[in-house]
């Protein structure tokens, strides 16, 4: 590990999980942490996963590795306010789910000599909080780079090795390709199922009662996305619209198909359709990405 002091600014699940995996391994390295939220500072303290400061000059001053692990849209600003604070050796890193507005925002206000490689950890799950946090949430899970080009390569390397270190498979991958990508594969299906979510709420032909007592896997598998952290949410849509609006029509024209071959009765068509889909599937399955256990290996 090339980092002795590491400052996680934001104390939710991944900044816990980042945490409580370096604790287990018993390393040395000093990890600070802190948030502007008294009670998250609070509960992140009863867990003492880290030292929770409470301001940023103590949580940043003496660190060389400081990851943001606040919400997209706020990256910029808490840029803002721990530049003053970083030493000239640190490395600035985050965890956020949108790269490009990211990149812009951080750099504006990253002091000079101090460089930022951004990371995603595609390791999330749908709590938030301290307590949400794991050791093994990056076991075997992906973590996309998307560096500048103007980054040293030994800069990057270093952050390469820190995310192996916490079981990431890492890989670096240009930052609008990755915000195109991470539109199919994340975050519009977060939205679908909001919107599925939302649907089942306002359709008055089917009581609450009905929909919380009667909810095949499918539908629970939408609220389980649907109980994600809103603001986490709100932000990355926001900061990510293009991408998203893009993805998000494509969207609307299959859905349109496969309503024009369910009034025609096409079945051919739908068989062919979700056979091509159900090939997906199996192949997440077989990269590893998912179990083929029974109820998707639930023990409930």
């Amino acid at each position: 590990m090339d980092f002795n002091h590491i400052a996680l600014v934001g104390l939710g699940l991944i900044a816990s999980s980042i945490a409580l995996n370096l604790k287990s391994k018993k390393n040395r390295i000093k990890i600070t942490g802190y948030s502007r939220t008294k009670k998250t500072r609070e509960e992140a303290r009863k867990i003492n996963f880290c030292t929770v400061c409470d301001n940023y000059e103590d949580c940043i001053k003496e660190a060389n590795l400081v990851i943001l692990c606040v919400p997209v849209g706020a990256m910029g600003d808490t840029m803002e306010k721990i530049a003053p604070y970083l030493s000239k050796s640190a490395i600035v890193t985050d965890v956020g789910s949108v790269k490009e507005s990211v990149i812009l925002e951080v750099q504006k206000k990253l002091p000079k000599g101090v460089f930022f490689v951004p990371a995603h950890p595609l390791a999330g799950t749908e709590n938030s909080g301290p307590s949400a946090g794991f050791a093994s949430l990056f076991e075997n899970r992906w973590c996309i780079l998307t560096p500048s080009k103007n980054v040293p390569i030994e800069i990057i390397k270093k952050v390469k090795f820190f995310w192996e270190e916490l079981g990431s498979n890492v890989v670096e991958m240009d930052a609008k390709h990755h915000d195109l990508v991470l539109s199919v594969t994340s975050h519009a299906p977060h939205l679908i199922a909001f919107t599925m979510v939302g649907v089942a709420d306002e359709f008055s032909k089917v009581t609450n009662s009905e929909v919380i007592n009667y909810s095949a896997a499918g539908f629970r598998d939408f609220t389980r996305l649907a109980a994600s952290d809103p603001i986490m949410w709100r932000d990355i849509f926001l900061n990510n619209k293009d991408a998203a609006l893009e993805i998000l029509g494509r969207f609307t024209e299959e859905l349109f198909t496969l309503q024009k071959a369910i009034r025609k009765k096409d079945g051919k068509y739908l068989l062919k359709y979700f056979e091509r889909t159900r090939k997906i599937r199996r192949s997440i399955i077989s990269a590893g990405q998912d179990t083929a256990e029974p109820n998707f290996g639930r023990k409930e």
